[in-house]
């Protein structure tokens, strides 16, 4: 959970682990307060499970194999609750994985699902 307050405190996200914008936006969603929970690969970013690169402070890490029933159902569940929700794969990616904004609006339409491709 973050301990930090700012205009985001209250406001939770998830972020699907990439590269590029993905992990400056949670980043800066942190440090305002946000709670940012980071979606990576089991074996995914080193850094980031260590807290060694800045780009990953203040978030939760989950290690979540979106490929599997499970992982997809992992994701979905956490979207039910969370303000919002953030990905920088290619085109079409998360919709073949089962985690597109379909799927994660049919379990929350508050839900903003943001793209940085």
């Amino acid at each position: 959970m973050n301990i930090m307050t700012g205009p985001l405190n209250g406001l939770t996200f998830i972020e699907l682990a990439g590269i590029g914008p993905g992990p400056f936006c949670g980043m800066m969603l942190a440090d305002m307060g946000a709670t940012v929970i980071r979606i990576d690969r089991p074996g995914g970013n080193p850094h980031s499970a260590i807290g060694h690169t800045v780009l990953f402070r203040n978030r939760q890490n989950l290690a979540v194999d979106l490929k599997s029933a499970e992982g997809i159902e992992t994701v979905l569940k956490l979207c039910e609750t969370a303000d919002g929700l953030f990905e920088g794969f290619r085109p079409g990616v998360t919709e073949r994985l089962g985690v597109g904004p379909e799927q994660c609006l049919a379990r929350n339409p508050k839900l903003v699902y943001g793209r940085m491709t």
